[in-house]
């Protein structure tokens, strides 16, 4: 497996900060534990509650959620079973890590108990 910081390799450091926010934010909630897969790096309680991608420009978010949220700023939705979604948000900038997506990071927490 991948180690985190092989997903950041030729990419910029803004993005590497970015993440580290991002995960920084999450850590407010309580444990958080990093998992590189071959593709992302899982973000987990008990189980993952958010997923990273990272690319040159920008980091994808997928949000786990027990329901759908409708957003323009959810470019893609997968309902994954009866009770569970999967929401991918586009994150670019600091101010992206705003209260609402919080908001959904903290609901996405809660469910992986």
């Amino acid at each position: 497996m991948p180690s985190a910081d092989e997903h950041f390799r030729d990419k910029p450091d803004e993005i590497r900060a970015l993440y580290d926010r991002l995960v920084a934010l999450t850590e407010k909630f309580g444990p958080v534990e990093e998992d590189p897969k071959k593709t992302s790096i899982h973000l987990n309680r008990k189980t993952a509650f958010a997923g990273v991608a990272v690319r040159k420009g920008h980091i994808i978010l997928t949000i786990k959620s027990d329901r759908a949220i409708a957003s323009p700023r959810i470019f893609k939705s997968e309902q994954t079973s009866a009770k569970r979604f999967h929401h991918e948000v586009k994150i670019a900038k600091l101010k992206d890590l705003d209260a609402e997506l919080r908001g959904w990071l903290r609901a996405a927490y809660d469910l992986s108990e």
